[in-house]
């Protein structure tokens, strides 16, 4: 009588468990979206926006702080 029983409860854990991994599994594949990549910039008005990777040209070169912060303040407010 034990023997039988333990081998149905053998039976459901593996049944359980290969269900479990195999729903996991499917999540991964075709449950999620790709991630667009992003990027953060500073706009001319010193506001930091996010702009999607596959718009921008070319990477350019990196500014020093000094050349930012004089870009940033040298710009007119328009009101």
């Amino acid at each position: 009588m034990q023997d039988s029983n333990k081998k149905t409860s053998r039976k459901k854990f593996l049944l359980w468990t290969t269900a479990i991994i195999s729903s996991v599994t499917a999540f991964k594949i075709f449950g999620s979206k790709p991630k667009k990549q992003t990027v953060r910039m500073l706009a001319e008005d010193g506001s930091l926006v996010e702009i999607d990777s596959s718009l921008l040209v070319s990477k350019g070169r990196k500014i020093s702080d000094k050349e930012l912060q004089q870009w940033v303040k040298n710009k007119p407010v328009n009101n």
